[in-house]
């Protein structure tokens, strides 16, 4: 039987017959090709033995790193990857204030305020690379740094202590890099930029807000920040007669810092702008402008809430768990009270359980406890936060009642409930020496002074008065000028009354976030009310 049958009979009856096939020289050498070696594909693997050999060879000659060396080089790696993190949580939050303030507003201005959010982050970053940095660590007068713009200057960090040389003395107390010391504290000065968007929103052009956040981030919020976080006049407010400090204004993440700065600004800016139209009536009466989107404000909240765990906790600048872990707590506990009491208070006030109230009351019990989550217990923490939740309520009604439009409750959030954490600390904080949990002291040795309700007396309240009264006053005065001088420049802060009738996404941007959609009608002051049938404007009967 030819080869060809057998191999066929072979493959068609294979359980029943066994046939032996001699392959073909061909298929020898095809066998013989496929055992032999392919020292092309091992070359990129000969290679990388070759480097590590010669590493290996040339490591032998340099002495082993102690336990020490090495502990402290982990240590570094350790501290400088939470602090990595943190920043990644609280820039991530840039989307939660987009989400937030987009959702808040009406759908003809979605455009603008997510333009406004993306770019904030890309100006102050420009802002304080330049000169912020400088202006609020390096060192120089208790006033202002007066060193290392763009970045420059001696510094040898993670060294830390006695140990730092450099003109970043103020922050050597944490043992990460130069970089990653500027990338934690870059991300909270944006943050104070986009407080400002959404109390002046949908009315202010946005050339002149894109300024305004340029010179808020590079010259207003590092002053201030200098008096605190820099070793200025704040930070070292009481002295001995041996001049040693003794007392001094505690923000331990940024209560007057990042969030009092950025309501000053708002509630300044949204002053000189005036309301939008329609919100006030000619009879006095306050006009609901609802925003368009709950849900988008509701996964802004969300996502908010998610950053405060890099915000806060990020602050401790090294990975303590202990610390990092009570922090957390805290600033949960916090915003839990929060939310809860807006919603109670709210619908005892109200009438109804207002979503948009639930958001602002956890934001603000979020705010409300980023000054003293290091330096109180869990159940003083659910109290700041429940109280910030009761303020953020009343607040929002107190800005309308003076006629201040504030479309997202911006400056009830950040500056009113920002300076009560403020004082929080004077009054709560359970001073440097103080156990708790466990025996772990927190800050031990740095903290503020016992609170008055921690049996310590009035000094840290005082000292925390004085803080929130110098700060606030200066970016008052600061944020008058640079609206006005901006006003001055770009021909008025303000866009049209027909472009803010029809919408800033059109009007500035020449496009819109729901094209397609009919759109609605903004009521104006006119004597008759107008109804947002989105088929043009009819006057209700």
């Amino acid at each position: 039987m030819p080869y060809w049958q057998r191999k066929h009979l072979c493959l068609a009856q294979e359980e029943k017959y066994t046939v032996l096939v001699y392959p073909s020289t061909r298929m020898r050498a095809k066998q013989r090709q496929r055992q032999s070696i392919n020292w092309t594909a091992a070359l990129p693997l000969l290679s990388l033995i070759a480097v590590f050999w010669s590493y290996a060879a040339f490591a032998q000659g340099t002495p082993e790193p102690t336990a020490a060396e090495v502990r402290a080089e982990l240590k570094v790696a350790l501290d400088t990857l939470w602090v990595a993190i943190a920043g990644f949580l609280v820039f991530f939050m840039n989307a939660g204030f987009a989400l937030v303030e987009s959702g808040f507003c009406r759908r003809k201005n979605a455009v603008n305020i997510l333009a406004k959010n993306l770019v904030v982050f890309a100006i102050a970053t420009i802002a304080y690379w330049i000169c912020g940095f400088a202006f609020m660590f390096s060192d120089g007068s208790p006033f202002m740094g007066s060193s290392g713009f763009f970045l420059s200057g001696a510094d040898n960090s993670p060294a830390t202590a006695g140990d730092y040389k450099g003109i970043f003395g103020s922050l050597n107390w944490t043992g990460v890099p130069l970089e990653a010391k500027f990338f934690f504290q870059l991300v909270f000065a944006g943050t104070a930029a986009t407080i400002v968007s959404g109390a002046v929103a949908e009315r202010i052009k946005f050339l002149a807000f894109l300024i305004f956040s340029f010179l808020l981030v590079g010259v207003s919020y590092p002053i201030t920040g200098h008096w605190i976080w820099g070793g200025g006049w704040l930070a070292n407010l009481a002295k001995d007669a041996e001049g040693n400090t003794v007392g001094g204004f505690f923000d331990f993440a940024g209560c007057v810092v990042v969030h009092s700065v950025g309501g000053w600004g708002a509630l300044v800016g949204a002053g000189v702008l005036g309301p939008r139209l329609g919100r006030y009536g000619s009879d006095g009466k306050v006009r609901a402008i609802p925003g368009h989107n709950m849900g988008l404000a509701t996964l802004g909240c969300l996502i908010l809430w998610l950053g405060w765990f890099g915000f806060n906790p990020g602050s401790t600048m090294a990975a303590d768990g202990r610390l990092i872990s009570h922090i957390a707590l805290t600033t949960n506990i916090a915003a839990s009270a929060g939310g809860i009491a807006a919603t109670a208070v709210a619908w005892l006030y109200l009438g109804k359980p207002d979503l948009s109230m639930i958001v602002n009351g956890i934001l603000a019990g979020l705010v409300g406890v980023t000054a003293a989550c290091a330096f109180v217990t869990l159940p003083s923490a659910a109290i700041i936060g429940a109280v910030a939740g009761v303020i953020v309520v009343f607040s929002v009604g107190f800005f309308d009642s003076i006629k201040i439009d504030d479309p997202v409750g911006a400056t009830s959030v950040h500056l009113v409930c920002g300076t009560w954490g403020a004082l929080a600390v004077g009054l709560f904080s359970v001073g440097p020496e103080t156990d708790i949990g466990g025996g772990y002291i927190l800050q031990a040795g740095l903290g503020p002074k016992a609170g008055l309700f921690a049996g310590g007396g009035a000094d840290q309240l005082i000292y925390q008065i004085i803080g929130v009264a110098t700060v606030g006053l200066f970016t008052t005065v600061f944020s008058f000028v640079a609206w006005y001088a901006i006003g001055l420049v770009t021909g008025g802060i303000r866009v049209s009354g027909e472009e803010e009738y029809e919408g800033l996404d059109i009007g500035e941007h020449g496009m819109e976030a729901y094209s397609g959609f009919s759109r609605e009608i903004v009521e104006d002051d006119s004597p008759a009310v107008f109804s947002t049938t989105g088929k043009g404007v009819t006057p209700e009967a």
